[in-house]
């Protein structure tokens, strides 16, 4: 949420950074794509003031970096996951980090068009450069998870050691399969929009206006009341937010907590726009659920349910092209 996608006021951000790691906070996410680079830049002129050694510091590749992020066109050897372009925009991000190394790198998505063995043998050579001290995966579907892992363990390559999927009270489908796939393989867990882009924070409530942000302007089919799957995500927000207040929880602890108590789980990465969404947040780590409260949960999405497919982060190719879904005849 730094940079043209939420806070375009570099010193407001930088704000917000120092803030969380004066409260405690020690691994900052990011990725080259967010804001087109903007954000990366901000993370390193937020850790240049002596502060880079504080922080487990991940960033991820994958999206274009000359067309902003979907929409057509653009050079297809400046996005990807190939070693042509793994080897180019790593520096890219070192550079804009202000950094020697990248404690996490990170696939932002799966690519057809690239085998996994090229991806993760030219991540093993930058991890053996010393220019990345891990590598991750984000969004993968379990099947492609057990992929990777298998040809790692075949060709003698590192491995991916921790995913980052979506996953939130409203987006459980990773419950059902890549969970207990990344428990099997020991891999760290760090799923990304625990608030369900903003829908769990306490302001999506039946009877009111839906509120303005600068995610629902940039992806607005996630917020339009008119579809029923959204229609579905407020009635389930609303049901939520009562439980949490009976509990004595804002439904942002709430959420956040939820997310923790998976064994699986290491740390959701949070998205704060402002130092007051920061705060909001911090305490969160603090709260257990009790069993009864994670039994109404589930009463209200069930376990392994995704309200709406635009959720999940990723649609496999051949639910896109219809080629890739039919035989080919003569």
């Amino acid at each position: 949420m730094f940079g043209a996608w939420g806070e375009p006021d570099h010193g407001v951000s930088i704000g917000i950074i120092h803030h969380a790691l004066d409260a405690g906070i020690n691994f900052i996410d990011t990725a080259d794509v967010y804001s087109q680079g903007e954000s990366e830049t901000i993370v390193g002129e937020a850790l240049a003031a002596g502060r880079r050694d504080d922080v487990i510091l991940a960033t991820k590749f994958h999206g274009p970096m000359d067309v902003p992020m979907g929409q057509p066109g653009g050079d297809p050897n400046r996005k990807g996951n190939s070693r042509r372009w793994i080897v180019q925009e790593v520096e890219n991000s070192l550079r804009r980090l202000q950094t020697d190394w990248i404690d996490l790198y990170q696939v932002h998505r799966p690519e057809r068009e690239t085998d996994v063995e090229e991806t993760l043998s030219a991540l093993t050579d930058l991890q053996r450069q010393g220019k990345i001290r891990a590598f991750g995966s984000s969004t993968f579907p379990a099947h492609e998870v057990v992929e990777a892992q298998w040809t790692s363990e075949r060709r003698a390559l590192g491995r991916f050691v921790t995913e980052q999927p979506p996953y939130s009270i409203l987006v459980r489908g990773i419950e059902a399969d890549l969970l207990p796939v990344t428990e099997k393989y020991g891999m760290g867990v760090l799923p990304w929009s625990p608030l369900a882009g903003g829908w769990l924070s306490g302001k999506y409530r039946k009877g009111q206006d839906a509120p303005t942000s600068h995610r629902a302007d940039r992806m607005p089919a996630r917020y339009d009341l008119d579809d029923p799957a959204n229609q579905a995500k407020l009635d389930a927000a609303d049901a939520l937010a009562d439980l949490a207040e009976k509990s004595g929880l804002s439904l942002v602890h709430m959420a956040l907590a939820f997310t923790l108590v998976h064994p699986a789980v290491t740390a959701p990465i949070i998205g704060p726009r402002t130092i007051e969404h920061l705060d909001s947040q911090l305490g969160a780590a603090d709260v257990v659920l009790g069993s009864d409260v994670l039994d109404e949960i589930d009463k209200i999405v069930p376990p392994g349910t995704t309200l709406a497919d635009f959720d999940k982060g990723y649609v496999p190719p051949a639910l896109q092209d219809p080629f890739l879904r039919r035989r080919r005849t003569a």
